[in-house]
């Protein structure tokens, strides 16, 4: 059972199934024109139709798959959703007189999706169209001064819509709005961590069978908290390898054992730096690293997998984000692969297991903390798979991979010094190809530059970057061109995501 969100090209509709999860009820999104047999799979008890940059009465506008809308399920419009389905049922929706962005304050508001909403409601808009002509049995429970239609409903039909995104932060009372609609469509609030472990579990049980699985350990939390689900889960069947490819931080491998290990995990170690490094040599282009990353991980599985094996299943920690960002919705934009979406190779000799596909980063961080993973691992920032070879800008050496390691175990260190490593999400040094002339001791230097960056996020699918204190900065970066040679200059990050993403590259 679930709420499916049919996603028209909003940037907020990953939003929208995070606010439903964390209300306790599972949703799931799918394209906006997905098949009628496809959003019946997902068993749903309600329909949300996302906003979008579209116009409804444009000649190629987005739509729902025939019969979509005779489901007898509750359906919520946002945005361009409420805007469909107005016109759908016979109403008028033409561009605003003046186009409404940023927050409003409703002047009033009622009915269904309101029960219970005390007080002020401010409202985030973005809209240019608006509902002018409202349709049979629709009545109008919301406005603003700017937007008289600014929410619609029909009790009987049970269809409902609002020209606002109740999901984003700056909508305060969304959440609630949120609430009431999945009460009207009658969800169980039972989306809780030790609920999803008992359905990965089974579901795990139910692909594998009796096969034996061979998973991917990175040493962060997801890769670490699907290592002790799949040990629940099938148990000795398990053997989990850690690859050191030679793009780890410093003192990581010697971590990740030291964590692992005392927990039960069955870990191999393997070193296969020497592949990955020949591999990468003279390679520049980011997406070219990842996919040649993300080939050798699977080789160096193959070949333990040949003398541990034999192996079925190879299971990853991927990601509902990593999903989205590498594949994107209908008509998104591929902004990167992941190494654990892209770039597999076509001769795979496993059956994949991704437990975690469909969930976000602090819900993995919930699974783990009732799996009993120490908060030094499960609270650990995200580190990609494919290391420090994204954060070394240009063809990497051993030489720059070992001035960004004392230059991340200075900038990390630092954070965890001052009490600041746990207000960031995630923290990050990348090591650049500019050089520049400085001074150090009376003498010229031309040296490298080190860009330091933290951001803080809810959901890795927008961030800010982090407001580190000025002394903080000027310590970090006496620090490092004190004890880093090979560093001359240091450089703070202040750009968000969008327009930047979090990694470099």
């Amino acid at each position: 059972m679930s709420v499916v969100i049919l996603d028209f090209g909003s940037q907020f509709t990953r939003l929208i199934a995070r606010r439903f999860r964390e209300l306790g009820a599972y949703s799931v999104i799918l394209p906006g024109s997905a098949p009628l047999e496809r959003i019946l799979q997902e068993n749903p008890q309600g329909i949300v139709l996302s906003g979008g940059p579209s116009s409804v009465y444009d000649e190629n506008a987005p739509k729902p798959a025939p019969g979509v809308l005779d489901l007898d399920v509750p359906v919520l419009g946002v945005c361009y959703g409420m805007q469909f389905l107005a016109q759908q049922a016979g109403g008028d929706v033409k561009r605003a007189g003046k186009r409404e962005y940023g927050k409003a304050d409703l002047t009033e508001y009622g009915g269904q999706l309101f029960a219970g909403i005390q007080g002020e409601f401010v409202a985030w808009m973005s809209h240019s169209d608006s509902v002018t002509a409202l349709p049979d049995g629709y009545e109008v429970v919301a406005q603003t001064a700017d937007t008289p239609v600014t929410a619609i409903e029909n009790t009987v039909t049970r269809r409902y819509g609002v020209q606002f995104h109740p999901e984003v932060v700056h909508t305060p009372k969304g959440g609630q709005l949120l609430g009431n609609f999945l009460d009207i469509c009658g969800v169980k609030r039972d989306w809780t961590a030790e609920h999803i472990i008992d359905e990965l579990i089974a579901d795990v049980r139910t692909q594998v069978g009796d096969g034996r699985v061979l998973l991917a350990i990175s040493g962060g939390v997801d890769s670490s908290t699907l290592g002790l689900l799949l040990a629940r889960a099938v148990g000795e069947r398990l053997t989990a390898v850690f690859i050191d490819h030679g793009l780890l931080r410093l003192g990581e491998r010697e971590q990740v054992e030291a964590a692992l290990r005392p927990l039960g995990v069955n870990l191999i170690t393997v070193d296969a730096r020497t592949e990955f490094m020949a591999a990468l040599g003279g390679v520049s282009d980011p997406e070219q690293k990842r996919k040649i990353i993300g080939r050798e991980f699977i080789r160096a599985f193959e070949r333990e997998a040949r003398t541990h094996g034999p192996f079925d299943f190879l299971a990853q920690g991927t990601l509902y984000p990593d999903v989205i960002e590498s594949a994107g919705g209908e008509g998104a934009a591929n902004i990167k692969s992941h190494h654990n979406v892209g770039g597999l190779p076509d001769d795979l000799a496993f059956k994949l297991v991704e437990p975690f596909r469909t969930l976000f980063k602090d819900e993995v961080r919930e699974i783990a903390r009732l799996l009993g993973l120490p908060d030094a691992v499960r609270m650990r920032h995200p580190f990609p798979g494919p290391g420090l070879a994204i954060r070394c800008l240009g063809a990497i050496s051993e030489e720059k991979l070992d001035i960004l390691r004392r230059v991340d175990d200075i900038f990390i260190s630092g954070l965890r010094e001052f009490g600041l490593y746990d207000g960031c999400s995630q923290a990050l040094t990348i090591l650049t190809p500019i050089q520049s002339v400085g001074v150090m001791g009376d003498e010229r230097t031309y040296s490298f530059t080190a860009a330091l960056r933290a951001v803080t996020t809810d959901d890795f699918m927008t961030a800010e970057w982090a407001r580190l204190p000025y002394d903080f900065l000027a310590t970090m970066s006496n620090r490092i061109v004190n004890q880093v040679h090979e560093i001359n200059r240091v450089v703070y990050d202040i750009t968000g995501k969008p327009p930047a993403t979090i990694e470099w590259e």
